[in-house]
């Protein structure tokens, strides 16, 4: 029974993902509302008895699933990215410099204070610390109306020019590998004690050592694969002439297991994977198609995942919430975020990337720091380390947190996106 109930759910969430798009378009409504909305809904009658949504039975099956939507979510992400960051340039490094920012300043001070305030409400240290890692990562696709549309080809200049969008997009695309140090962080406190015991390692091998690695590992993929599929001498092998899009799949796989297996942080691989491959023959109509197919599936996947968290909120998810998980995720969207983001994008003294953030957009894009499906995967990778971290009251509030910000932000998402928009082009706000 619990197979066939799978396969109804993919099913609908399959068919949900081809034709909501279209029909919310014109509403301030986000596909990833009305799936969780529908899931409740489902989870309120008899159908999904069979379905294994119990975190604590089930916590291997949500890794894996949530892992993989994260990796095609990153390989989407990378190829959509139109900004080229060239290692030996000065200048393109500025230019993402409000990525940086967001990452250096922003994540870690988000991360700090969502754990002060768990530890206030009475956490132990490594549950508190374990909360704000697992909520440090940003997911804008959840809310479409605040990530880039997706890689810009044929013959002309190929780079990003929507300041706010890029941001967000980038942010979201690194922060998922770097939060993964401080769930480490959560893990070792749990695990061994005292942090004098392992600072040291933590700072050299988790904090360095696995970034350093999961970024040459992707570099390396990406560029090799570009090779193969734009300039290998061998015909049968430059995938690119005959539009052989699947190679977005075998990229995101590749990648993340290269990573893995030397040590490193898949994520990172992945991201960097898809930049660096994207960087080879930009304007080629090749990456618009490798892009779609990462897209149609991430859009599938999360959804899918959605519609389950949807059913399992009204099937005892939230049982263990109470107003320390409520009062923590709210601030987490409305306040901490939000302040983190601000200061992170202060301009500074000479100008940097930030500056072409005007101050609206500045509050926008520190505002609309989306949590989804990445909070779930840390989440059930903790749990599995260290049984004192899996704990039902932080599945609830994850949970929480993840609605309230599809809610929340998919709801604002289309008004605010259309202000800045029009203010941009020095237009009058529109009536609707």
């Amino acid at each position: 029974m619990t197979a066939d109930l799978a396969y109804v759910v993919a099913g609908a969430s399959l068919l949900l993902a081809i034709v909501l798009p279209d029909l919310l378009d014109r509403w301030a409504i986000s596909a990833p509302m009305v799936l969780v909305g529908i899931g409740m809904l489902i989870g309120l009658t008899p159908l999904p008895d069979g379905l294994p949504l119990d975190p604590q039975d089930n916590r291997a099956a949500i890794e894996h699933t949530t892992e993989l939507v994260v990796i095609v979510a990153l390989m989407g992400v990378g190829l959509a990215l139109d900004r080229p960051l060239e290692v030996r340039s000065r200048r393109s490094w500025r230019q993402w410099s409000s990525t940086w920012r967001l990452l250096a300043i922003g994540m870690p001070l988000t991360i700090a204070a969502v754990a002060a305030l768990g530890w206030v409400a009475g956490l132990a240290p490594a549950v508190a610390l374990l909360l704000g890692a697992a909520l440090a990562p940003t997911d804008p696709v959840l809310a479409s109306d605040v990530q880039v549309a997706g890689p810009q080809t044929g013959d002309h200049e190929v780079d990003e020019r929507d300041e706010l969008r890029f941001a967000l997009t980038s942010e979201a695309g690194l922060n998922d590998g770097l939060a993964f140090p401080f769930v480490y962080a959560a893990i070792l406190l749990a695990t061994e004690g005292a942090v004098s015991g392992w600072a040291l390692e933590w700072v050299g091998f988790y904090l360095v050592a696995k970034v350093v690695i999961g970024v040459l590992a992707g570099v390396v993929v990406g560029k090799l694969l570009a090779y193969v599929a734009f300039r290998s001498s061998n015909r049968s092998l430059r995938v690119a002439e005959r539009g052989e899009s699947l190679l977005a799949l075998a990229a995101l796989i590749a990648s993340y297991g290269v990573g893995e297996v030397l040590g490193g942080y898949g994520f990172l691989s992945v991201f960097v994977c898809a930049i660096s491959f994207r960087s080879a023959e930009r304007s080629h109509d090749y990456h618009a198609a490798m892009h779609e197919v990462a897209e149609r599936l991430e859009r599938m996947l999360t959804l899918f995942v959605l519609l389950v968290l949807g059913i399992a909120l009204t099937r005892g998810l939230l049982e263990a919430l109470d107003w320390r998980g409520v009062a923590i995720g709210l601030a987490l969207i409305l306040v901490v975020r939000p302040l983190a983001g601000v200061v992170a994008l202060v301009p500074w003294p000479g100008g940097d990337g930030s500056a072409a953030l005007s101050q609206r957009e500045r509050w926008a894009t520190a505002f609309f720091g989306v949590r989804g499906v990445g909070s779930i995967y840390y989440l059930a990778y903790a749990a599995g380390e260290d049984q004192s971290l899996a704990q039902d009251w932080l599945w609830s509030t994850v949970a929480f947190t993840v609605v309230a910000s599809v809610l929340i932000h998919g709801v604002l998402a289309t008004p605010v996106m259309a202000h800045i928009d029009s203010a941009r082009r020095g237009k009058p706000r529109s009536a609707a």
